[in-house]
């Protein structure tokens, strides 16, 4: 792909590798707006995990595009307690999917990687140079050194065989099909799910770590597809790129917040002898909006829409078992 030149999905086979996770369902949802054959593989029938099989899936398969969007996650409890699992698996992974897109002749593959790749006291905000100037969160090493290795990889593919391969950098993401279990889900989902049981138990209060000052961003994930989609389209380079939302807001604004939709009114109760965690994360985005694309999901309209998704799964008791 030439500068200047678009890359179209129109006639296409395009494979979407976690397909079932919060980041592949939203684009597998973006691509039914796209002219194009939308492949799949469930972990029974295919585990990108395992070299021969992967090779073999590709061979038979032939995908013309990739969005590499599997990958083992987790919140900040599983990242101590398996770094070795975060590790290997998201290694085994993008090696394995980069590997067999390389030797079946994929067009054009997108590596999707995460914003704890940036050193944990990077500038603010975060800047795409900013890889690699400093240490990173020693809590999410693990699994922030296999995404490093992974756009790394990206980048020597296109560089020793020529290979259409990008990275793009997404913020902290929500959205319908989140996780919301309470030792596994990040902050935004387990903040509906204690404020949505806090309402139905009546509860006077409502417990948050620390002051509740620092400052995190938000980006709903059907926004971050239609950037994959955008990037796919229009982005070719060997420097990965960041997708933001590109505001931030205080957590204890966004425990409002999130109270606020769910319809909670107890108090807000501060344990200051947890941590606030790292004052301010936020990415700078400002080389994906002048290449032309902005999300368009307000913070506020895209809580009550995950919330309103939360409601339905409970109620249809596809989700049971929060613990």
């Amino acid at each position: 792909m030439a500068l200047g030149e678009t890359y179209d999905l129109t006639g296409k086979r395009v494979f979407v590798a976690g397909h079932r996770g919060l980041v592949g369902s939203a684009i597998v949802r973006r691509l039914a707006r796209e002219d194009c054959d939308v492949l799949t593989a469930p972990r029974r029938a295919l585990d990108l995990t395992e070299q021969a099989a992967t090779r073999e899936w590709f061979i038979q398969q032939r995908p013309d595009a990739v969005f590499l969007a599997a990958a083992k996650v987790g919140g900040i409890g599983a990242h101590e307690q398996a770094p070795a699992d975060f590790l290997y698996e998201n290694l085994m992974i993008e090696a394995n999917v980069m590997e067999a897109a390389h030797r079946s002749g994929v067009g054009k593959l997108l590596f999707l990687g995460s914003s704890c790749i940036y050193p944990k006291h990077a500038d603010q905000p975060l800047r795409e140079d900013a890889l690699m100037t400093g240490p990173l969160d020693p809590i999410h090493e693990g699994y922030a050194t296999a995404k490093i290795a992974g756009l790394r990889l990206a980048q020597a593919y296109r560089k020793q065989h020529g290979r259409d391969f990008i990275s793009a950098m997404p913020t902290n993401l929500y959205g319908p099909g989140d996780n919301f279990g309470p030792t596994t889900s990040h902050v935004l989902p387990a903040l509906i799910r204690k404020s949505h049981e806090a309402k139905l138990a009546g509860e006077a209060g409502m417990e948050i770590w620390g002051t509740g000052s620092a400052r995190r961003e938000f980006l709903h994930v059907d926004d971050l597809a239609d950037a994959c989609v955008f990037l796919m389209r229009e982005y070719s380079d060997d420097r990965l790129i960041n997708v933001g939302f590109g505001e931030d807001i205080a957590i204890l604004d966004l425990v409002r917040l999130v109270n606020d939709v769910v319809g909670y009114t107890g108090e807000i109760v501060h344990d200051r002898s947890k941590p606030d965690g790292t004052p301010r994360k936020l990415m700078d985005s400002s080389r994906l909006n002048a290449l032309g694309w902005r999300p368009s999901i307000g913070l506020r309209e895209g809580i009550a829409q995950t919330y309103e998704w939360f409601v339905q799964e409970l109620e249809t008791g596809r989700i049971r078992d929060l613990s």
